[in-house]
């Protein structure tokens, strides 16, 4: 390292943001997390060790895994390495995995490679790590907040053990608050400023377990906040509120907390809980979720979870989509409420969407027949040289509109797929099919 980089190194240390002064240097400043690093886990037993094998940190922003990062470069032995995902590429790689063989070679001990935001990397870069991760050239670090059984190519997950990190506690946000303001050395204590109960509380609540929010607001109110007469820096409620000007949902759209969002909508609407449906709806819309899809799975949940227990909630549920892609927001979202809540409060049963599992798995396993003669088309010519619709009843021609006879194949005659419910409106259509099998047994 030449002077010039040893003063650029101290100027970013100075100059860099709160959240990232504040990082932990040892095992035992990290908050939270206790899952993963408690004293009697393997994580905090490897890392103090020193003897770590490739692993993968997955879990939402601010919860702490470029700090664990950092931590296991503190402590271990090994040339530590790192990379940002966003901009590296391979010759990137190719410099690290170099460098790793020489000092591996030279002084006998392994580089661990941290790799931020690995879900970036293309399955090619990737597979690049394959070889040297396998031959313990590097030790892998990815850290991602996308789930790595996706994201993540599957050789390098099976070398890897995957620790899934949680969002903070409110306790654990309103620690590192206190730190933020009071810390003479890391922090910001010598502001001199004071931070009230209720806005710790509202910054520890609403970070929503993500520590780097809390802290990133906290040094925007020491900095922009006056002094008051008594010569200190008070981040009172309302100051606090200032910082945080919106609620930050947590919700990517092409991520994990979009299927999780989702996925809890319609267990909602299924669960005929309207409070939690139009809940979850409320984060969708306000993270900015595309309306037209979200109208799409409530028309799927009318049909394959409410069903004929209530058919007109198909209906309210398709107009409403129709609605809403010819009014748009804001004003769709009162459109989507009535179609969640109605969808949610309806009768439920999944009678119709189980009897075509059933008929699809019947095809699927060959169970297909023959079309009976009576029902084939009679129309085309010499079809009825071939016996095509010989003998088929006109079911108007006789009482009720109903006459029995035999529609399925042969192989399949009896076979039952559709077993309609007690339920709502189903219940009408069982018992009217029930009278109709009571006919055809007379």
């Amino acid at each position: 390292m030449d002077l010039f980089e040893y003063m650029r190194n101290n100027v970013t240390k100075k100059e860099s943001p709160l959240a990232s002064r504040l990082r932990p240097v040892t095992l035992d400043e990290v908050v939270g997390q206790q899952h993963i690093i408690g004293k009697d886990k393997l994580l905090y037993r490897a890392i103090k060790a020193d003897k770590l094998s490739s692993i993968i940190f997955y879990g939402p922003p601010g919860t702490g895994k470029t700090t664990l990062a950092k931590v296991i470069a503190n402590t271990t032995s090994a040339s530590f390495k790192q990379l940002n995902a966003t901009v590296a590429g391979k010759k990137d790689m190719e410099n690290v995995v170099e460098e790793a063989k020489s000092y591996l070679g030279m002084y006998g001990k392994k580089t661990i490679l941290f790799i931020d935001e690995i879900h970036r990397f293309n399955k090619s870069q990737q597979d690049y790590l394959l070889p040297f991760v396998e031959d313990g050239t590097i030790i892998l670090i990815g850290a991602t907040t996308e789930n790595p059984y996706f994201e993540v190519n599957g050789a390098l997950i099976s070398r890897s053990i995957i620790f899934e990190l949680k969002p903070l506690l409110k306790e654990d946000i309103m620690v590192l608050i206190k730190r933020a303001v009071y810390d003479t050395e890391k922090g910001m204590g010598a502001y001199n400023a004071v931070i009230n109960q209720d806005a710790m509380e509202f910054l520890a609540d609403i970070s929503n377990g993500d520590a780097r929010m809390a802290i990133n607001a906290v040094e925007l109110g020491i900095l922009t906040t006056d002094r008051a007469e008594d010569g200190k820096i008070h981040i009172t409620l309302e100051v606090a509120e200032q910082c945080i000007q919106k609620r930050a949902v947590r919700y990517d759209k092409d991520g994990d907390n979009h299927y999780d969002t989702i996925s809890a909508f319609i267990k909602s609407m299924r669960g005929s809980d309207p409070d939690a449906a139009v809940y979850y709806l409320a984060r969708m819309l306000y993270a900015g979720e595309n309306i037209n899809f979200i109208a799409r799975r409530i028309v799927i949940c009318a049909s394959e979870d409410v069903g004929n227990a209530d058919p007109n909630a198909l209906v309210v549920a398709a107009s409403a989509a129709q609605a809403v892609h010819q009014i748009g927001m804001p004003e769709a979202q009162i459109i989507l409420a009535q179609a969640v809540t109605y969808v949610a409060s309806a009768p439920k049963s999944n009678a119709s969407y189980m009897a075509v599992n059933k008929a699809m798995e019947a095809v699927k396993n060959g169970r297909t027949g023959a079309v009976p003669s009576h029902l084939m088309d009679s129309h085309y010519k010499g079809a009825s040289k071939l016996g095509h619709g010989l003998g088929y009843k006109y079911a108007h021609d006789y009482p009720e509109h109903y006459v029995s006879q035999q529609y399925l194949p042969d192989e399949l005659e009896g076979t039952v797929f559709y077993s309609p419910t007690e339920i709502g409106y189903e219940k009408n259509i069982k018992k009217h099919l029930e009278r109709l099998k009571n006919k055809k047994d007379l």
